[in-house]
């Protein structure tokens, strides 16, 4: 399909710098192909779901994954270094962007420091061992495992997103309100932003009404900020995320579904990993492995009834997909309606309820 197609002006005003507090209050526009709109707020999903629902989120976890340094030891001159970390190789490699990407070349030792911090080792080094033709290198670093880790996470900062980031700096305060409830496993670079809604007290609520909650993983990579330079749609090449459905979850989940509960997919990462794990009769099975599923309208989906998620950015894969799941009509429609209502845009703004297209 033309990208073209999936293109809509956004007023720079729509986009939200900082979260709602609490973070219920956010908006939540019902989508319904067919049917029509709904205006409500987050804290309303109990009254939207049914007794035997199930919603699955992603328990990824946003690591301090923009790193600042310098290049040394090639010339008096140490130029500065930004690397932002998107996927994990093994204990001691990462895959990054670089930021001024023609200053480093392959060998170079990458230093990136701790100004202002308390740190536990005094520096970490990184060696630049491969450099594609488009500036992406994979870092070899000096230590490896939970020592890695750790240094990571005494000098990164939250890798928010260019459409933020590129109007004020990260802060103390980004890194809670850009991490989501369920976050248990480190490994994302940027937030699975559709689970940035809950609170305890909303999750207590939910599963009063007979709401069960069910974890999956995707490691969100940085990627996923990408947009879609090709004019058509099969130009577009997805980076590959690492994700996992235990087999406990999917039990849980095609049992669920069996005894006619729908299942809710807690954001795009949430969904792409269940209908990478689903086969084609619907069942969703154990899975651990990259997916690079790329979801435009034409997909039948197998395996996601419901779909929480936020609103994103025109030509993204993500504005895609959601068109895939209601319809490119339907979805255009409503985003002019949420622009045209106030609905704020992008990581912390508000969220819709999206029904399947029939």
């Amino acid at each position: 399909m033309r990208t073209d197609l999936f293109d809509f002006d956004l007023p720079p005003d729509r986009i939200a710098l900082r979260p709602v507090s609490p973070r219920e209050a956010a908006k939540l526009l019902v989508v319904k192909p067919g049917e029509g709109l709904e205006d409500r707020t987050v804290a309303d999903l109990p009254d939207l779901f049914q007794p035997g629902d199930c919603l699955v989120v992603n328990d990824s976890k946003v690591i301090a994954a923009r790193l600042k340094g310098r290049r040394i030891g090639r010339g008096e001159v140490e130029p500065s270094i930004e690397a932002t970390l998107h996927k994990r190789l093994d204990g001691s490699h990462w895959r990054a962007f670089i930021l001024g990407a023609k200053k480093v070349q392959v060998g170079d030792t990458l230093r990136f420091g701790s100004e202002g911090r308390v740190c536990f080792l005094d520096q970490l080094d990184a060696q630049v061992s491969h450099k594609d033709e488009g500036g992406e290198v994979t870092l070899s670093f000096s230590f490896t495992g939970p020592v890695l880790d750790q240094a990571i996470a005494e000098r990164g900062d939250m890798p928010l997103p260019p459409y933020i980031a590129s109007k004020r700096p990260p802060d103390a305060q980004d890194k809670s309100d850009y991490q989501t409830l369920f976050a248990r496993e480190d490994g994302s670079v940027a937030a699975p932003t559709a689970g940035l809604h809950f609170t305890s007290e909303l999750l207590a609520r939910l599963e009063a009404c007979g709401v069960a909650v069910h974890k999956v993983t995707l490691h969100v990579g940085a990627g996923t900020f990408l947009p879609v330079k090709s004019d058509d749609t099969e130009g577009h090449k997805m980076h590959a995320e690492f994700s996992v459905v235990t087999a406990e979850t999917a039990a849980a989940l095609n049992a669920a579904r069996a005894k006619g509960g729908r299942i809710v997919a807690v954001g795009s990462t949430a969904l792409r990993t269940l209908e990478t794990a689903a086969g084609d009769d619907g069942q969703i099975r154990e899975f651990a492995g990259d997916t690079a599923i790329f979801i435009t309208p034409g997909y039948r989906f197998k395996a996601v009834d419901l779909m929480l998620t936020n609103f994103h950015l025109p030509r993204s894969t993500l504005f895609m997909l959601v068109s895939a799941f209601s319809g490119l009509d339907t979805m255009q429609r409503a985003y002019k309606h949420a622009i045209g209502s106030g609905y704020r845009f992008y990581s912390y703004g508000d969220a819709c309820l999206l029904h399947p297209e029939a």
